[in-house]
């Protein structure tokens, strides 16, 4: 059985999640660009702390940034007499019904309860999941077939390989409501950001405000390396200061050129 989570039922607030929420092509391509490092430095301004998923990290350090809005998956443990392989191979099964429920462009984050046991996903599915136009694929557990999964492409995040077949014990209950992956509060709708270091979740609505402070703060991060590598000190330098802004605002009034004298 399924439920379906309404941010407007009870004491949540409708910020919490969006499920329809869309995001714009301009807003994508910025976080494409810039690392969990910037994004987590926007938020933490913002009163953010808790929004780096512990442990998780990549099946290959060469694959694509991932970015893209969460469709969530919850499982619970597994019972013996209920999760059979029969059961699982069910065509309502909620672990193969978010294979082909995940919107295009959105992210399937799942959320196992950070079990270790029984496999998130594997090769099969993730290769769906790449066809389908699916963005990525995040487990606070872990995969089976991560080689398999590897060669298809799809970015994907976990703590580390889980090759026994989920049933043993993992239960699937409800897709694209709340979710708690890796200690991180997770609405349908809010974007995850992925690196070669790891995952951040952005909430929704803040998404498009995050992405142009933590892009300009790769910029700045460029205009502070040349001045480094030139000798001058850090102090006034990184974090940035109001002098060291003003700095960096002109330099990129000038079209962003080299720098050709050290400071």
């Amino acid at each position: 059985m399924t439920t379906t989570f309404d941010s407007r039922a009870g004491h949540h607030d409708a910020r919490a999640a969006n499920p329809a929420f869309v995001l714009s092509e301009a807003t994508r391509e910025k976080l494409m660009r810039v690392g969990t490092a910037n994004v987590a430095n926007a938020l933490l301004k913002r009163g953010f702390r808790n929004v780096y998923l512990l442990g998780v990290i990549p099946i290959s350090s060469g694959q694509t940034q991932l970015v893209g809005p969460a469709y969530t998956l919850r499982f619970m443990p597994a019972r013996e007499d209920i999760d059979t392989m029969a059961n699982y191979s069910s065509s309502e099964n909620l672990h193969r019904r978010a294979i082909e429920e995940c919107p295009p462009g959105h992210v399937l984050v799942i959320d196992s309860g950070r079990c270790l046991r029984a496999a998130s996903a594997g090769d099969m599915m993730a290769l769906r999941m790449r066809h389908r136009g699916v963005a990525g694929v995040v487990t606070d557990g872990g995969f089976r077939d991560t080689p398999a999964i590897r060669r298809t492409g799809l970015p994907a995040y976990q703590v580390r390989s889980a090759p026994p077949a989920t049933p043993i014990a993992m239960h699937p209950v409800e897709l694209n409501g709340p979710a708690a992956c890796a200690g991180v509060a997770i609405y349908p709708g809010d974007v995850m950001v992925g690196d070669s270091e790891g995952v951040v979740a952005i909430p929704w609505h803040l998404v498009d405000e995050i992405a142009h402070e933590a892009d300009d703060a790769v910029a700045y991060e460029m205009f502070a390396e040349q001045h480094l590598v030139r000798g001058r000190s850090i102090l006034g330098l990184f974090p940035a200061t109001a002098e060291s802004r003003q700095e960096y605002e002109q330099w990129v009034a000038a079209g962003r050129p080299p720098l050709e004298t050290d400071k």
